[in-house]
């Protein structure tokens, strides 16, 4: 027997499946299998950091290099606090909208940013 699943809530490796239902002998936690891929999934919808921290909208954020802005001569340098952010459903990638001091608006990836 090479089941992996791990009890949830007492972290026990001795879980085993009965029908539809995960158990564990030791604490008596059952939990479903399908339950938990949904709560993966849920967890990783959201729009996170750098470091993978979660976003919202309002949050303070720290451009981690620096950017070229296309079109201009620009740079929005590393280390750049960004206060006020929005966070929008982008296509292209760039899922921050905000106001930068002395640039304006823009958008940014979440890719380059990390929570303040």
């Amino acid at each position: 027997m090479t089941d992996t699943m791990k009890c949830p809530t007492c972290n026990s490796e001795h879980a085993y499946q009965d029908r539809d239902l995960w158990v564990c002998p030791e604490c008596g936690h059952e939990w479903s299998g399908a339950a938990d891929a949904v709560a993966d999934t849920a967890q990783d919808t959201g729009v996170r950091d750098a470091n993978g921290n979660a976003l919202a909208d309002g949050d303070s954020v720290i451009v981690i290099k620096d950017l070229k802005i296309k079109g201009s001569s620009s740079v929005v340098k590393g280390g750049t606090k960004v206060r006020n952010i929005r966070l929008q459903d982008a296509s292209d990638g760039h899922n921050i909208a905000c106001k930068i001091d002395g640039i304006g608006a823009m958008n940014l990836k979440s890719e380059f940013v990390k929570k303040a």
